[in-house]
């Protein structure tokens, strides 16, 4: 749909739903993937939009202040409901609108997924969960949701679209330097394990958590640059370095999530990411 016209629809739906507040927002934007399968972009997770004949199947659902734009912009691709939301993992800015879901639609996440929101106090629980696998079946469209592993935390989703041949990865897949949850059961070795394990599908296209769209080199590279990075810090740690010179020392021009100023994996991973090594060097 080109940008213009799509702009126009969205004024049309905010005007008739008493929603203008929400496009002078302007926080979110959409984009088709593949015939039936968009992605809302904008502050927090990438949403993917699956279309069926009988309603919609969201993949996250952003922060609670999203809740109204992304109704609005699920609007502009199809006329129907959205019926099932599911969570590829527990944090706010993939799962912050399942309150307002929940009064529409069904929510599906993993079952650790679901405890970690319930030990963090976060509102909108999924009232359905599974533990390796499960799928959802709307208007003649499969999609299926698979736990391959730890990574990110440990209730992570990948969700396949088998039909078109693609992925939502969440933040398994991400397009700058990632965050390790190690308080919510994160592990860079797992994380290793479960890129395997989405490379051994039979895809071509990736939704990745943050960032544009990826194909199949593109998480090749990302698993990749996870290996290199676990190798740098076994290295520096066997050569004695310390936990606390690890932010500095694991810089290496080579490796560009070890270069990204102020991200997450710098600030917040890198001390669990230390401790994690530092235990299979002394196995």
């Amino acid at each position: 749909m080109r940008t213009g016209f799509r702009q126009i629809v969205i004024l049309a739906v905010a005007a008739m739903t008493g929603m203008q507040g929400v496009w002078a927002q302007n926080r979110l934007a959409i984009e088709e993937v593949k015939d039936g399968l968009h992605m809302i972009t904008g502050p927090g997770g990438n949403i993917g939009v699956r279309v069926t004949s009988e309603g919609v199947i969201l993949i996250d659902d952003k922060f609670p202040q999203d809740f109204d734009e992304i109704q609005s912009l699920v609007a502009t691709v199809s006329d129907l409901p959205v019926k099932y939301v599911i969570n590829t993992h527990h944090h706010g800015d993939h799962s912050g609108s399942n309150p307002g879901f929940l009064q529409v639609a069904e929510i599906i996440a993993h079952k650790n997924a679901r405890d970690n929101m319930l030990r963090g106090n976060q509102d909108g629980l999924p009232r359905l969960i599974y533990s390796d696998e499960t799928a959802v079946f709307l208007g003649g469209v499969e999609v299926r949701a698979y736990h391959l592993g730890r990574g990110h935390t440990n209730g992570d989703t990948v969700v396949y679209f088998p039909d078109l041949q693609t992925v939502h990865g969440g933040d398994l897949l991400h397009g700058t330097a990632p965050f390790i949850d190690y308080a919510n059961g994160g592990s860079s070795r797992g994380w290793v394990a479960t890129m395997n394990n989405i490379l051994a599908l039979d895809w071509d296209t990736a939704i990745p958590g943050h960032g544009t769209v990826m194909d199949r080199r593109d998480v090749l590279n990302f698993r990749n640059q996870m290996e290199a990075v676990r190798t740098r810090m076994g290295e520096l740690i066997q050569s004695g370095m310390s936990a606390d010179d690890a932010s500095s020392r694991i810089r290496d021009n080579g490796l560009s999530w070890t270069q990204a100023e102020n991200g997450l994996f710098m600030q917040r991973s890198i001390p669990g990411f230390y401790q994690e090594v530092a235990q299979e060097l002394a196995q």
